[in-house]
């Protein structure tokens, strides 16, 4: 089952992570609620992720969203 990425404040969808990069995800970053379905990213958490094992894919998705810009708010649906 693929997991469908948008970016949280225009809905535009930035790709699709499989399962394990979103498990990947939960285990690499902070969560407010075990509900929470977002995360902000930037630059340097990219780079931790990068760091860390993430799967080429998943990284290129969010270097890519977040491009030049300070961050940005990313949300998850199992699509």
């Amino acid at each position: 089952m693929s997991v469908r990425i948008t970016d949280k404040s225009t809905g535009a969808v930035l790709g699709s992570i499989s399962q394990e990069d979103l498990e990947f995800l939960n285990d690499q970053l902070e969560e407010e609620s075990s509900r929470d379905t977002d995360y902000f990213i930037n630059g340097a958490t990219v780079d931790l992720l990068e760091a860390a094992g993430g799967s080429a894919t998943l990284v290129s998705m969010l270097r890519q969203a977040v491009g030049t810009s300070e961050g940005i708010d990313i949300a998850w649906e199992q699509a």
